[in-house]
């Protein structure tokens, strides 16, 4: 069965070479008892370990059935321990946290066997050792005499056809140690049986062979019961893979069968999760925060909460339109006209002007910091930024003072009155200097500017006697009431061409066309003006000699531009939400645009780059260090589990599978503290839990976030597991049993 011919065992330390054991020749067969003596060091548990595979060899050739082993390599040494090899050994090499069921069961598992066809193989074995009652009992509960029973049953259900047994009954008293001899004789007939002690006279009575070893070598091999013939195992079968839900089960199950080490690896992932977590979500703030530093040539309200919408028809947005908008989630409100939104208008005072942009009194913020409500049309409410007005501004120059609101474009004045500040409200975030202010005005009041504002988005030509005039700076039609319907007031120059320089009583053709459509209107000049004539046909004090304008009457003027609402702006309550947003409004038939998205940020160059580089070099420097200072906790806390570890391989284990059954053991304990860290920040990004900083990190984070940490967190493992097993996995089994990692 077994054949050693001049097998030598060296162990090298740093300068130094020791003998194990040398020149051993040595065969062994079915059927024999043998039993390996010998005083302390003299080489018999180091022959034991090579004759089971558990130990290498230097120098001259063991045979397994006939067959060379010194090209043996781990995972052959693997194969035949699993096929040939029961252990039982001094220390018993149980799983204290297991019970005698799951320890016996254990050896099965691994070594090819379904859960489901082990029961009654098991029970069988427990009853021969007699510990039937015992079974669900966790073997750190045991006796030695019984912990060493549960071995040889371990040994026993494996049924291998050698059994190697290293001072099964060192640790025992003498009746205990005489119980598991007669178990041990019972149970090897027809195997081999090679035992290893230093007492002899203990089990002399069952010995059929005996070998005494001195300083390393064989100095006696005593056949203490002829044998009739030399036999070979027969009918083994070949050895089966440990199957995958083996290793799940074995995996989940040692991550909980140790409380203290599963409740510190907790806390690591915990630690490890939430720093990766925080760090990542970090960095998302930071790349936001920057992309909103941008800017847009045709948007003044560039807020990352605002989204542009128009129908995809491109026809007229209705009430009911709006009505729709503001049922969706995440709707904060609707500026329907939303040309607004991005035109300022000048407000002038008798000591102060400044610009400012115009909103409904409906979607006014908050409360008045500074005087009263509105109490009628002509008084309104200002929103300031207090970056550029102090206390003593407000006191002496805008509250309770009249203002003239102009166009910037025309410089016209919107509103026939002056209009006086009754209230303020102080605005500490916003610093555009081209937004000081925000002016509230009621229904009536934005019906008026939004007729205005109208006309800022269209252009304008006249059409007169066949020639076009395009308006611009010079060229000019500007509403004034003193013209009646229908009518022009021209300046006198237009005279030139006409036929016979008179243009009184000829048509002219206003034209507008913007984005959404064209109109004109045709009127005939009535009346043309100059310099003397100014003041008495259209109150004018002046005219400007380098401006051409058309006067025409105001219904006229704005009918031009009174079509509807083609364009509006939806603002969301949360920006991380916006993608949904977008989806559910084109659903709606809206096309829309993001706003934040137009951003063009013209400071960016090489500073961005080297943004970018130091980004990525300290995100390399936290994932080391994070990896590095896991792997050194981890690598203490698993320090306990490396006799589990060697126990399984010299089971039948193989190295691969030692690393399977390790890495779902920490995959196991991150998916626990993932999802409850995921659990939890959903109830904090839904307002269950409040926590106000963790939820301004978390709303950065989305769905594919928590996907590529959860695979950075896993990559991480993989590598503290690999790292661990690279250390813990020597070339052979005894060198990790010996060697502490």
């Amino acid at each position: 069965m077994l054949e050693l011919k001049n097998v030598s065992k060296f162990y090298y330390g740093k300068d130094t070479v020791a003998s194990g054991f040398t020149k051993i020749n040595l065969k062994l067969n079915m059927g024999e008892f043998v039993v390996i003596t010998g005083e302390s060091g003299s080489g018999k548990s180091t022959l034991l370990n090579v004759l089971s595979g558990l130990d290498t060899y230097e120098e001259g050739e063991m045979y397994i059935n006939g067959e060379e082993t010194s090209g043996y390599s781990e995972t052959d040494f693997e194969n035949y321990r699993k096929k040939y090899i029961g252990n039982i050994f001094q220390s018993f090499n149980l799983v204290n946290s297991y019970t005698v069921y799951q320890n016996i069961e254990l050896v099965l598992l691994i070594n090819g066997y379904k859960k489901s066809e082990v029961k009654d193989k098991i029970i069988d074995v427990i009853k021969k050792i007699d510990l039937l009652k015992y079974k669900n009992t966790k073997v750190s509960k045991l006796s030695g005499g019984q912990k060493q029973r549960v071995a040889i049953a371990r040994a026993l259900v494996k049924d291998t056809p050698i059994l190697v047994a290293d001072e099964p009954t060192g640790n025992l008293d003498s009746k205990s140690a005489e119980n598991i001899m007669q178990l041990l004789h019972e149970v090897s007939k027809d195997k081999l049986m090679v035992l290893v002690t230093h007492n002899y006279d203990q089990v002399e009575q069952y010995a059929t062979r005996k070998i005494t070893m001195h300083d390393g070598k064989m100095i006696e091999d005593k056949m203490m019961v002829p044998q009739n013939k030399e036999k070979e195992a027969e009918n083994i079968e070949a050895s089966k893979p440990m199957k995958i839900r083996n290793k799940i089960r074995l995996g989940i199950r040692n991550t909980f069968n140790i409380l203290p080490k599963f409740l510190l690896l907790i806390a690591v992932y915990l630690v490890l999760c939430l720093a990766a977590l925080g760090g990542y979500s970090s960095i998302k703030k930071q790349e936001y925060e920057k992309s909103k530093l941008g800017s847009n040539y045709y948007f003044k309200d560039t807020s990352d909460k605002r989204i542009i919408i128009k129908k995809k028809d491109e026809s007229v947005i209705q009430k009911e339109d709006y009505d729709k908008i503001k049922t969706l989630p995440n709707i904060d409100k609707v500026i329907e006209n939303d040309l607004l939104l991005d035109q300022m208008v000048s407000v002038h005072g008798d000591r102060y002007g400044f610009m400012a942009r115009i909103e409904n009194n409906e979607t006014m913020p908050g409360k008045l910091d500074v005087g009263r409500m509105p109490e009628n049309e002509n008084e309104i409410i200002l929103k300031v930024n207090r970056t550029y007005f102090s206390q003593r501004d407000i006191e002496e120059s805008i509250l309770n003072k009249d203002f003239v609101i102009r166009e910037t474009n025309n410089y016209l004045e919107i509103f026939e009155n002056k209009l006086k500040t009754v209230g303020i409200i102080f605005d500490e975030e916003k610093i555009d200097y081209m937004n000081m202010a925000t002016i509230y005005l009621n229904s009536s009041k934005m019906e008026q500017v939004r007729r205005s504002m109208n006309t800022v988005s269209s252009k304008l030509e006249v059409e007169f006697n066949g020639h076009i005039i395009k308006i611009n700076g010079q060229y000019r039609v500007v509403p004034n009431k003193k013209v009646p319907q229908g009518k022009v007031y021209a300046y006198e120059e237009l005279n030139y061409m006409a036929k016979n320089n008179n243009c009184k009583n000829k048509p002219l053709t206003v034209k507008v066309q913007n984005r959404y459509y064209t109109d004109s209107i045709t009127l005939k000049v009535e009346k043309t003006y100059n310099k003397r004539n100014a003041k008495q046909l259209l109150g004018l004090e002046e005219v400007n000699a380098y401006q051409m304008i058309f006067y025409i009457n105001p219904d006229d003027y704005y009918s031009l531009f009174n079509k509807g609402i083609y364009q509006s702006s939806v603002f969301i309550e949360d920006e991380q939400k916006v993608q949904e947003t977008l989806q559910e409004l084109d659903k709606l038939g809206y096309q829309t645009l993001y706003v934040k998205d137009t951003l063009v940020d013209y400071s960016e160059g090489m500073a961005s780059v080297m943004s970018n580089v130091t980004t990525m070099v300290v995100t390399v420097v936290v994932v080391a260090a994070l990896f590095f200072l896991s792997y050194f906790i981890i690598k203490i806390i698993l320090k306990s589990r490396n006799v589990y570890y060697t126990t399984i391989r010299i089971l039948g284990a193989t190295r691969r599978n030692a690393k399977q059954l390790l890495k779902i053991e920490l995959l196991t304990v991150l998916n626990i503290v993932y999802v409850g860290i995921v659990l939890a920040s959903v109830l904090i990004k839904n307002g269950i839990i409040e926590q106000e900083f963790i939820y301004s990190l978390l709303r950065y984070i989305h769905l594919a976030d928590y996907a590529i940490l959860y695979v950075g967190l896993v990559f991480i493992s993989l590598l503290i597991s690999n790292r661990y097993a690279r250390q813990l996995f020597k070339k052979s089994v005894m060198n990790t049993y010996r060697e502490e990692v």
